[in-house]
């Protein structure tokens, strides 16, 4: 496993060991679907996570999509699942839009 030190919004320094285990090509898609084991004392967030992939894929951030964060209770382990786009442009075209919110505009 790759240990990654990663900042948080407040300052401190998260330790997380990263370790891919699976990195499946889908071309009709554009994307990389990867599945990776990631070992933290608190629980990763999207965004953390993110990040820590595009550091070790050397892709963009936008580009990186996570789909699932699967951890047990009490376990420092958490299995990823996410996918890497080839473009922003791939990631816009294969990517569920997200709902707007009703009354938002009112």
């Amino acid at each position: 496993m790759e240990s990654m030190q990663l900042k948080t919004k407040l300052g401190s320094t998260i330790k997380m060991n990263i370790k891919i285990t699976e990195d499946k090509r889908n071309d009709l898609f554009a994307r990389n679907e990867i599945v990776a084991e990631l070992e933290s004392k608190t629980s990763p967030k999207k965004q953390e996570v993110s990040e820590l992939i595009s550091k070790k894929s050397g892709k963009s951030v936008d580009d990186i999509v996570v789909k699932k964060i699967a951890g047990r209770f009490g376990s420092e382990r958490f299995i990823i699942t996410a996918n890497i786009y080839n473009s922003k442009e791939a990631k816009e075209k294969n990517e569920p839009k997200k709902k707007e919110k009703k009354g938002a505009g009112n």
